[in-house]
């Protein structure tokens, strides 16, 4: 919860337990909150929570009352995966493996669940997150896609060809930045809709919809991220998370082959492009580290600590705390010229498992991570 009083756990089964996370004391077990896998938890303020699951629905809860859900969301045709929330318009967002991603309208909610609306569709969807601001929505896919749409209005649905496309490129190093004036950058074509983004964007990009001095809404950029090693074989980007202060995003990518994992971070370079049709590059590799191959085929994810300056990493059957330099200084503090590696501040093992997921409480010194056997261990990190 976003105070810290309750540690909720989404298990491989039909399972959702809860914890007390100062005391370590387990507080109960909804048994069957979903008839397949729970794959992800989000709360919506400091009592509402919603889960998601591979039985292709999501369940709203309240913790004055977990003997029933609130109430059960239909829309989704595959499993879900991923749960975001708007404060602002109080609008749910989900995504799923049948490449959807919807919007639920949690102002509106019944028994009966909640009026929703598909509001973007990709091929290979894996992870769906808003920045802290809710102004760009990022989507990962398993062919090694990012997609960003700018300046987001969640209020309009996106259909085929409705949305302004920025030409694709690859991210960029400093060094790429000052050499590819000449010879320009490379495009690739949506994994969307597998047309030409060039010609795309300039259809849409001189509509009137673009607003002076930048993107027209929902604009959409797709980039093929800069992966260490992985320039010629391709990766799937398996975990997405987005630093709290909206500056950077971590990814935690795979390599085609699955023989290598990478943990990288990536700047958001601000700004509209000079040109309605130029080439836009939103993102730049600024640090990187490579991970323990182990449990091969399973998503680990990982995740920022709520100031932003350490990364917890699963790492084998342990995790690892990342800092940007060894003094844990903030990222703006110490960007490098071209991509450096992330240091490791501490390694913590406690498990005799492959982690797959670990967690800093939003208000204290504590970390949790759970493994694939079931063990969940809390740790307060001295240093």
């Amino acid at each position: 919860t976003p105070h810290r009083s309750v540690l909720t756990v989404a298990c491989e089964q039909t399972e959702v337990l809860l914890f007390d996370p100062i005391s370590s004391k387990h507080i109960k077990t909804l048994s069957e909150a979903h008839e397949d896998c729970v794959n992800n938890i989000r709360f919506l303020d400091n009592r509402l929570f919603a889960t998601c699951s591979d039985d292709t629905t999501i369940a709203l809860w309240d913790l004055r009352k977990l003997n029933t859900k609130v109430c059960t969301l239909h829309g989704h045709t595959s499993w879900v995966k991923n749960i975001e929330y708007d404060t602002n318009t109080r609008l749910l967002v989900t995504s799923g493996f049948d490449g959807n991603v919807i919007i639920w309208d949690t102002n509106r909610c019944t028994e009966d669940g909640c009026p929703h609306k598909k509001f973007f569709h990709t091929r290979f969807l894996m992870r769906m997150r808003l920045t802290p601001d809710c102004s760009k929505m990022l989507i990962s896919t398993s062919s090694g896609y990012l997609l960003i749409l700018h300046d987001l209005d969640l209020n309009k649905s996106l259909e085929v060809g409705s949305y302004p496309i920025l030409r694709a490129r690859r991210t960029t190093t400093s060094s790429d930045i000052t050499s590819s004036g000449s010879s320009g950058p490379r495009a690739v074509g949506s994994p969307c809709h597998q047309n030409d983004s060039s010609l795309l964007s300039e259809k849409h990009m001189s509509r009137s919809s673009q607003r002076e001095g930048g993107s027209p809404r929902n604009s959409l950029e797709v980039l093929t991220p800069e992966v260490p090693g992985e320039r010629d074989r391709g990766n799937c980007i398996t975990s997405l998370q987005l630093h709290p202060k909206g500056w950077a995003t971590l990814l935690r990518c795979s390599s085609n082959t699955d023989d290598q994992e990478w943990t990288c971070v990536y700047e958001f370079q601000e700004g509209a492009p000079v040109r309605p049709v130029s080439p836009r590059c939103s993102l730049r590799l600024t640090h990187c580290i490579e991970e323990a191959n182990v449990g091969r085929g399973y998503i680990k994810e990982l995740c920022f600590s709520p100031d932003g300056r350490m990364i917890s990493s699963p790492h084998g059957f342990g995790i690892r705390l990342l800092g940007f330099d060894a003094h844990c200084s903030e990222l703006v503090d110490c960007l490098p010229k071209e991509a450096s590696p992330l240091k490791e501040i501490r390694s913590l093992y406690s498990h005799n498992d492959v982690v797959l997921t670990t967690k800093f409480s939003p208000t204290h010194c504590q970390i949790a991570s759970g493994c694939l056997s079931g063990r969940v261990s809390l740790y307060q990190p001295k240093f």
